[in-house]
């Protein structure tokens, strides 16, 4: 990435403003005005040829009549002039262009929003937008959008592609008294896009935490790369997770809104903490900007009352950070600031007799304990006790504390008072909320961070014994057959060249050949129509299982056919698959999509016939390492079942792990042949005992 022209365009020394105007009301106007009201310190040059003078700023009829250089342009004219301008303003040797102009993608001109962009490359250049609110930096003195003013002082820095959301941040920056150094609109990121945006903030010496409101991505992949090397926080609110707010996400910005469950895949693969909602992005964003990372499991919450202390413990195990009982020594030093009828537990209840002494002793106690990792101290107003010196007393006991590196977070619930206090700590460095649970969401961030960045590192699997020309052999032949999809068999053959597990499986044409086969196979088997056009093989009674005979291979084989004919009349019928029956085992499924945001994706679950109605599934960005695919096993509801429960013996998750990642390897290898693949189900044996894919199906791309 050239930092030197990002630079230029996000924190330029002097601007054109290209359809300024002398109306006040119109967005032409409202960005000069913003520029001066702002005492931004650089040059500032309105462009309108009808003009004169606006706001005491000298007017040019043409960006190229003006001397001086110029690092940025803002773009507020009509669509269709838009290019035009692009080619002065490379003319001129503008760094970066902000098009606040809408009417391009979002509203199906994409050809345009292309050439304006290819354009302003061929001079080097770079664009913000279109269809954007502007930028707006603290460190910079600069508002050079349309947004009422400067965010609150802070250290965070947000980019959103929606442009009205980001004028209400910039006001709700105010009211939650939470600081942001930056808000950088980027509308319909045809250039300038979110993975680029990370990258410079992520050297930018006034951002300490990166926040993202995001509709869709167009290169979800660069995003996860950036994100693994970023060194600062990044949180991420991701709208459209519904399936209508996903084609409203679509239609507003011209960008694909993947599924729900791979973002939330792909941010922890990128080390990127999700918000569920935009005060929980702000929540956690405080949390995230002020506090260094909660590095170990163990939270202590200090408390002068035992009602917030049950709400803060219920959050604390609702959010992922349960707590667990102090150990003694930590509990004898936290006696001594609390009377006979208090309890040093966890939560530590001090009583309501706490007044700033008790407060301020016993949290520098807390936190100076290496079994605390991070600290969560609560207050309820009470008339004997002032919110502010309660809040000095915390921030007194942190501040001068050696042991470094430890997060704290507060709640007081009160009146004014306490929200004067509040205010009072978040200016200095400590975040505090109006209620308990905001709070140990907030650490539960905190840690969170620590946990997925220390994952972000690890390399994906590889494997030397694979045979990917036989692969591309199998899936040639079916291409050269006018076939978008593999049989049965054919796709088990792709799956062995990978290194998977199959069950012994072969094709018979005819009733005399099934039995044949039968008999090589060896009895028990199982009995499978073969049809391109019938993928749920059960509901069209195309399965028959337990045949242990000739005689059964010969009822089974033809009563196959009349179920199949019966369930679709028109169906290409290739044959029957004979295969082992393999011992029973606990079914799970893996699967694969193209994704159109983040390309090969691995889906892992509880598998069988049932999957699609319990949807017990999750996700991952393929490639991926061992402790990735048994994180996998982990997420599911159905977790305990590999454990092994009700005298079950533990399942063969290791064997299972190296299947998963074997299979994301191949669907990363065969992503311009595949567009999706199944295996359903997959029978897991117990500890030592591997597993067998028992049923394969493969999609293939177009070409």
């Amino acid at each position: 990435m050239n930092f030197e022209v990002l630079n230029g365009l996000l924190t330029p020394k002097s601007v054109a403003v290209i359809g300024a105007s002398t109306t006040p009301g119109k967005i032409g106007h409202t960005i000069l005005k913003n520029l001066k009201e702002s005492e931004y310190q650089g040059n500032v040059f309105p462009v309108n040829p009808k003009a004169v003078e606006i706001l005491g700023y000298r007017c040019y009829s043409s960006i190229l009549e003006i001397d001086d250089p110029i690092d940025a342009a803002i773009i507020v004219i009509p669509a269709k002039y838009v290019s035009q301008v692009v080619d002065q303003c490379g003319e001129k040797d503008v760094k970066g262009l902000m098009i606040i102009t809408s009417g391009f993608s979002e509203v199906g001109l994409e050809d345009l929003e292309k050439e304006i962009v290819e354009k302003a490359h061929s001079y080097g250049m770079r664009v913000l937008g279109p269809n954007i609110v502007g930028v707006l930096s603290n460190s910079d003195q600069f508002n050079g959008s349309f947004a009422p003013f400067l965010p609150f002082k802070g250290s965070a820095s947000l980019v959103s592609q929606s442009g009205a959301l980001l004028i209400g941040i910039d006001a709700m920056t105010y009211t939650r008294g939470i600081g942001f150094d930056k808000l950088i609109s980027i509308g319909n990121a045809s250039d300038v896009n979110f993975a680029d945006m990370i990258e410079w903030l992520n050297q930018d010496k006034n951002t300490s935490c990166i926040s993202l409101y995001i509709e869709g991505f167009k290169d979800g992949r660069r995003v996860i790369d950036v994100g693994k090397t970023a060194n600062k926080p990044i949180i991420a609110l991701k709208s459209g997770v519904s399936a209508h707010g996903a084609a409203a996400a679509a239609s507003h910005t011209g960008s694909l809104a993947g599924a729900a469950k791979i973002y939330k895949s792909a941010f922890a693969q990128a080390g990127i903490i999700q918000a569920e909602d935009l005060d929980n992005l702000f929540d956690r964003t405080l949390a995230l900007s002020l506090q260094p990372p909660m590095a170990g499991e163990n939270v202590l919450i200090i408390t002068n009352g035992g009602g917030v202390g049950v709400l803060g413990t219920d959050a604390a195990e609702k959010f992922g950070i349960p707590l667990n009982f102090a150990p003694e020594d930590v509990q004898e030093d936290l006696r001594k600031y609390m009377p006979d009828f208090g309890s040093a537990k966890n939560p530590v209840d001090l009583t309501g007799m706490a007044g700033n002494d008790w407060y301020h002793d016993s949290v520098k106690s807390a936190y100076a304990h290496d079994w605390v990792d991070g600290l969560v101290v609560l207050y309820c107003e009470t008339a004997m006790t002032d919110p502010q010196g309660i809040a000095e007393s915390i921030h007194k006991a942190v501040n001068n504390n050696e042991v470094p590196n430890k997060p704290v977070a507060v709640s007081f619930v009160g009146g004014e008072r306490s929200d004067k206090a509040m205010h009072w700590l978040v200016k200095n460095g400590i975040p505090a909320y109006s209620a308990p649970d905001v709070a140990l969401n907030a650490t539960a961030a905190l840690r969170e961070y620590h946990r997925i960045k220390e994952s972000v590192g690890e390399l994906p699997e590889k494997y030397n014994d694979i045979d990917r020309d036989a692969a591309i052999e199998i899936i040639n032949n079916a291409r050269n057959d006018e076939r978008d999809a593999l049989t049965e068999i054919e796709a088990k053959m792709v799956f062995k060249a990978y290194g998977l597990d199959i069950t012994n499986s072969k094709f018979s044409e005819s009733e005399e050949d099934a039995v044949a086969i039968a008999k090589e196979i060896g009895f028990p088997i199982v009995m499978k129509i073969v049809s391109l056009d019938i993928l749920h093989k059960s509901d069209a009674g195309g399965v028959k299982v337990e045949i242990t005979d000739e005689q059964g291979v010969r009822a089974a084989y033809n009563e196959i056919l009349k179920n199949a004919k019966a369930y679709k009349a028109d169906a290409d019928i290739r044959g029957v698959v004979i295969q082992e029956m393999a011992p029973w085992g606990t079914e799970v499924i893996l699967g694969s999509v193209n994704d159109p945001t983040f390309g090969p994706t691995v889906m892992f679950g509880l598998g069988g016939i049932f999957v699609e109605i319990l949807k017990d599934v999750t996700f991952r960005v393929a490639p991926f390492s061992m402790n990735q695919a048994m994180e996998m096993m982990r997420e599911i509801n159905a977790a305990p079942i590999l454990d092994g429960v009700r005298g079950e013996k533990p399942k063969d998750k290791k064997r299972l792990a190296e299947t998963i990642c074997r299979y994301a390897n191949m669907i990363v290898d065969l992503k311009d042949e595949v567009s999706e693949t199944d295996a359903n189900p997959v029978l897991v044996y117990d500890e030592g005992q591997g597993l067998k894919i028992a049923d394969a199906r493969m999609i293939l791309k177009s070409k």
